[in-house]
């Protein structure tokens, strides 16, 4: 309208003759308005009209050929988002986590909706070492034998329950998740060390992981009709296996605690959880959570304690009819010789463990966008995630690029309080995991290219990140849970070996790829043996139905306990 008026004061030049001309020829390249010879001068202005006062035109700003984010995995309803820097909305919740991370909370064992009676222990986090978070009574063996019998009488009745039943729970305990997420993820900061952010993607995790498993039972367990002889009918269906041992891991006490007790009580499964020794809290909190949803109390059992000493009870019963289990691999491989040596019918075994993860980035990858996604994935939450990258695999001719860059991204990283919106990592999650990695960093001094500030006086377990240049696959030995990255320099004409080293690590869980070159791409993606391969992005945080998690092995596969395979 601007440019029209203007033409129209300039003499001997008419506005429409001035206009037709570009309206026209932006009417053929994109298809606006009427063409023909005599289209009006009203549409021909038209192009030149302000876009405000075209959207205004509209309805609804939002388009229809785009799904809202609730609807992005329909039929699935997607959790909630939350942007931290929306400013009225972030004040309200910044406010309500206030109040939350002044409570304290209470663990105790859990039979039929029972506590069971023991030694009140005070229960610390990994930062603010002084303040007590609450207390906690650790489950005995001979607690988890009398769990172990009741689950077991408890089992035929949960599993005739109708999966519709079953499935409504879990989606009503979706809805409880989403509306006690302040203190949820104040829970996740304070006895989990995370930071905000990992706290609110958690307990979307969590919400995921309901309705995903309740869509998914409702399927699965339908009885279907096969083909047979007339007079003769033949159905399949699937049922659960019994009684459930869910040992949850640490490093997301909320999304895989829940995610594997969601899907064993919504296919028929009695379940006995057993949550991480650091992480009691948040687990007796979800719990709580459950049975406020509708979960018939007989049906789950929580117990809280020693790994070890309840394990010796767990593993041995033949009554135990399968066992999840997150966490480390020399853990994994424990209860399976012990089920193996058990009397009575085999066991089921679903464990995912951690990885080697490496990211191979070839001469055409974005050095930029390389190392945005380097920091995001080996340092967020500390690096303590199974997914997390360990190895950054990078060409000789850009190495020297990539190192420079990581240095200057890694020295404005923030290390503190997780509490704080400006941190971004929190401590590491206990003592011990603090003396492992200050023992490996001490190994390859000499090594070392660069770390993060680290600020005095912090109170915790914190470790600043890490980077550490290796000349081989063969010096990582075991996996370092925690913000240490390895760098490793290849031959261009190398790719090929290096990938088979990866492959002879034997973990396979995720691998990232940053490369322009879509022949590179596909010829990794064919040859590496991993579960999730991630292209030009961070290679963490798997979405729910989205990304199916686990490996190794060529394909993604999902986590699942039913009667058929897993």
């Amino acid at each position: 309208r601007a440019l029209a008026t203007g033409v129209a004061d300039l003499p001997g030049s008419p506005k429409v003759a001035w206009v037709r001309p570009l309206n026209r020829r932006l009417q053929a390249l994109f298809g606006w308005g009427d063409t023909a010879a005599g289209a009006s001068e009203s549409t021909e202005l038209e192009v030149i009209e302000h876009p405000l006062d075209q959207l205004r035109r509209h309805a609804s700003l939002a388009n229809p050929l785009l799904p809202p984010p609730a609807r992005l995995f329909a039929p699935r309803r997607n959790s909630a988002g939350f942007n931290l820097h929306a400013g009225q909305a972030r004040e309200v919740f910044l406010q309500e986590l206030k109040e939350q991370l002044q409570r304290s909370w209470r663990a105790t064992p859990l039979l039929a909706g029972d506590e069971l009676e023991g030694p009140v222990q005070p229960l610390y986090g990994p930062w603010q070492r002084g303040r007590c978070l609450g207390g906690g009574v650790r489950a005995s063996q001979n607690q988890a034998r009398a769990a172990i019998t009741h689950l077991a009488a408890a089992a035929p009745a949960w599993r005739q329950t109708p999966v519709e039943q079953r499935a409504q729970v879990l989606e009503r305990l979706a809805e409880l998740l989403e509306e006690q997420r302040a203190e949820l993820v104040a829970l996740c900061c304070l006895e989990a060390g995370k930071t905000i952010q990992d706290g609110l993607d958690e307990v979307r995790e969590a919400v995921d992981f309901c309705r995903y498993y309740a869509l998914q039972a409702r399927e699965l367990m339908q009885r279907r009709v096969l083909p047979g002889p007339v007079g003769e009918v033949n159905e399949h269906y699937y049922e659960g296996r019994g009684l459930v041992v869910c040992i949850s891991p640490w490093n997301f006490p909320l999304a895989i605690f829940l995610g594997q007790v969601c899907a064993a009580l919504v296919t028929g499964n009695v379940v006995l959880a057993k949550p991480a020794e650091q992480t009691p809290l948040i687990a007796a909190r979800a719990v709580q959570l459950l049975f406020e949803a509708g979960l018939p109390p007989t049906a789950l059992a929580l117990l809280p304690g020693d790994g070890a000493l309840l394990g010796e009870v767990f593993c041995a019963d033949p009554r135990v009819a399968a066992v999840c289990f997150t966490g480390s691999s020399a853990t994994a491989r424990a209860i399976n010789q012990r089920l193996a040596q058990r009397e009575g019918a085999l066991a089921a075994l679903i464990a995912e463990t951690g990885g080697q993860n490496a990211l191979i980035a070839d001469t055409t990858a974005l050095p930029e966008q390389l190392v945005r996604d380097v920091i995001a994935s080996a340092f967020t939450s500390a690096g303590q995630r199974c997914s997390a990258l360990r190895v950054l695999c990078v060409p000789q001719p850009l190495a020297e690029r990539v190192t420079a860059l990581l240095r200057g991204a890694m020295a404005e990283l923030r290390v503190g309080p997780p509490d704080r919106l400006d941190s971004d990592l929190g401590p590491l999650i206990d003592a011990a995991a603090l003396q492992s990695l200050q023992g490996y960093l001490q190994q390859v001094q000499g090594r070392e290219l660069s770390a993060s500030p680290l600020a005095e006086g912090l109170d915790g377990f914190y470790l600043a990140p890490r980077l550490v240049e290796i000349d081989s696959l063969d010096q990582l030995g075991e996996e370092h849970f925690g913000p240490v990255l390895h760098l490793l320099r290849y031959r261009v004409d190398a790719l090929d070996g290096l990938i088979d080293s990866l492959n002879a690590l034997g973990y396979g869980l995720t691998l990232g790829v940053h490369s322009r070159n879509q022949s590179t791409i596909a010829h990794i993606e064919a040859r590496a043996r991993v579960g999730n391969l991630y292209v030009n992005r961070n290679q963490i945080g798997a979405v729910v139905g989205v990304q199916p998690f686990g490996g190794p092995g060529p394909r993604p596969v999902a986590r699942t306990i039913c009667a058929g395979s897993a």
